[in-house]
């Protein structure tokens, strides 16, 4: 049996540029894009990923690997990729924004530790959403839902030397307007009654200035902001099906935008 090299390139470029694709996706993700995860574990699923969707993806032009065509596809694939991955990070997003919000009302916004998925501080109630919002994720399967994605975004945009529309690039500017407007959503109970909170404590001081509202209110405060985030818990997973089911959404037209 004999192999030419025009079907020995055709069948690297199968393998090699939807490994671009999923390889810069999973770098970007959540979860699978943490610090805590290692390059080489990443690396490892994007090319057993790209191994096993490789039966059912589209066949990619046959292009010389080693010319500037190839280039410009194997440059747009990490640029489709790192954008999907863009627009699943921000899911995980709208529920730090959320934390913070809830945090700075309650008065904890100085109590923080680092994130293990992104290695920034971040304050405590942030960490305790992300930690909820991961284990929720993983329970319905997100995860096998970002291969599906994935295997569907070959199918609408197959490999080839396109170039982005300026649609498909405004639809990944505006979803960050969607990531404040989601964690404000998720925040607002915890947060307004808070409000109504520190709006009585300031009565209560202007009706009794020798009471010490400081020693009385902070925690107040830390008591009704936890009592509400308890109550909140069980919205988190309609939130983040909501939102998960508006990225995979934009995931799809962006892809067609493009």
């Amino acid at each position: 049996m004999s192999i030419t090299g025009t079907e020995l390139t055709a069948w690297l470029a199968s393998l090699l540029w939807p490994f671009m694709r999923i390889g810069a996706m999973f770098s970007a993700a959540p979860i699978l894009g943490a610090r805590s995860v290692p390059i080489r574990v990443r690396i490892l699923l994007a090319f057993m990923t790209a191994w096993v969707l490789l039966p059912v993806l589209p066949q990619p032009p046959v292009v010389d690997l080693i010319s500037a065509e190839a280039l410009v596809i194997s440059v747009y694939q990490i640029f489709v990729g790192l954008a999907m991955g863009f627009i699943l990070q921000m899911v995980f997003a709208v529920f730090i924004i959320a934390g913070q919000s809830i945090a700075m009302a309650m008065g904890l916004g100085f109590a923080s530790v680092v994130d293990p998925q992104n290695g920034v501080q971040v304050p405590v109630v942030s960490q305790a959403f992300l930690i909820m919002v991961t284990l929720v994720f993983l329970a319905l399967h997100g995860h096998l839902l970002i291969i599906e994605v994935l295997a569907e975004s070959f199918k609408l945009l197959p490999v080839g030397p396109l170039v982005p529309s300026r649609d498909g690039l405004w639809q990944l500017v505006t979803w960050g307007g969607s990531m404040f407007a989601g964690g404000v959503l998720v925040a607002l109970p915890a947060v307004a009654a808070l409000l109504l909170v520190n709006i009585s404590f300031g009565v209560t001081a202007r009706a009794a200035p020798q009471l010490n509202i400081f020693a009385i209110g902070f925690p107040v405060m830390i008591l009704v902001g936890l009592v509400f985030i308890i109550l909140t818990l069980p919205t988190l997973t309609s939130h983040l099906n909501k939102i998960m089911m508006q990225a995979f959404s934009l995931i799809q037209s962006f892809v067609q935008a493009v």
